[in-house]
């Protein structure tokens, strides 16, 4: 009997696994193999060149220019976007003033704050890049136009023109088209989590500054930790790279001070056609990838709270 529900469960598996190999595995294996040779993307031909790939991306300048730009992106964009998140949901969801025959609850109108804050997921990442990159104009832009409205119009920066300032203007372009989902998913977290436990919290004397790292953190960690994977993930792949990719002088610039290792591997393949040096950068961004996702659920990892 147990025989013949190991082989039913096999047949609905061996699929599913049939195809995330072919679409999944198959192409990071295809990716190595060519990180090896001097394939350009276009040609047939091609000849094992061994690590010169590899040797080469170790004294290129512009990767590790790409890189450190990543590494930023993904320690900084998940610790901002989660912390804004948490912020908002736990003020939608636990802090308006206490009601008669409610120990706790939200502010008025949270229904439609989620909804305000959920709106940029509605909208195409390109779109977004690309009003934010008119608001960033110096010319015409909003930014300095409220600037130069409020008497500051001899401070009006370049903005994503500035070398020191647009790869922070990209990343908060990011924040602003993230934040609004994790509010959304952190809300429906709190409000899962049983009232009493706030009630006997604030029953002793505890603030809502308490009960939010006390109760309604440990409660959602394991959602949190989720997040704070994805947001890394995003942070070096498509979102991050097309968002770089729109706003950007170049794009990358100026003077690469923009330049991450997704925006970097589209360049070398498409623009430059060499694929095979593509690759081997490709293999460097999910080696960092892989590193950062072990590294969250390893230093994340503590004891599931049961409610």
């Amino acid at each position: 009997m147990r025989h013949g529900r190991y082989r039913f469960i096999a047949g609905f598996l061996v699929i599913p696994l049939v195809l995330y190999a072919l679409f999944v595995i198959w192409p990071f294996v295809q990716s190595i193999y060519y990180s090896f040779t001097d394939w350009s993307g276009l040609s047939p031909d091609f000849k094992m060149v061994g690590f010169d790939n590899y040797a080469r991306m170790f004294q290129d300048g512009t990767f590790w220019k790409s890189l450190q730009h990543s590494v930023v992106y993904v320690v900084m964009l998940p610790v901002v976007v989660l912390a804004i998140a948490l912020f908002f949901a736990f003020m939608l969801n636990v802090g308006g003033r206490r009601r008669k025959g409610a120990a706790v609850s939200g502010v008025s109108g949270s229904a439609f704050y989620k909804v305000v804050y959920f709106f940029p997921q509605v909208l195409s990442i390109v779109i977004v890049a690309l009003l934010f990159q008119f608001a960033y104009n110096p010319n015409s832009g909003a930014l300095n136009a409220f600037l130069d409205a409020v008497g500051l119009s001899s401070i009006q920066p370049e903005w994503l023109g500035d070398p020191n300032l647009a790869l922070w203007c990209i990343m908060a372009v990011l924040v602003w088209s993230q934040v609004g989902f994790f509010v959304v998913l952190f809300s429906a977290g709190m409000s899962s989590i049983p009232a009493e436990l706030y009630e006997a919290a604030l029953i002793d004397g505890a603030r809502r500054f308490t009960t939010f790292f006390r109760i309604t953190l440990p409660l959602l960690w394991d959602t949190v930790q989720s997040g704070w994977v994805y947001m890394g993930i995003l942070a070096l792949g498509a979102e991050a790279f097309t968002v770089v990719n729109v706003m950007s002088v170049g794009p990358g610039g100026p003077a690469d001070a923009t330049t991450v290792l997704p925006l970097y591997v589209y360049q070398k393949a498409f623009r430059d056609g060499q694929a095979a040096y593509a690759t081997t950068i490709g293999v460097a961004l999910l080696a960092v990838t892989l590193l950062f996702a072990g590294l969250v659920m390893r230093l994340g990892r503590r004891e599931r709270l049961e409610y």
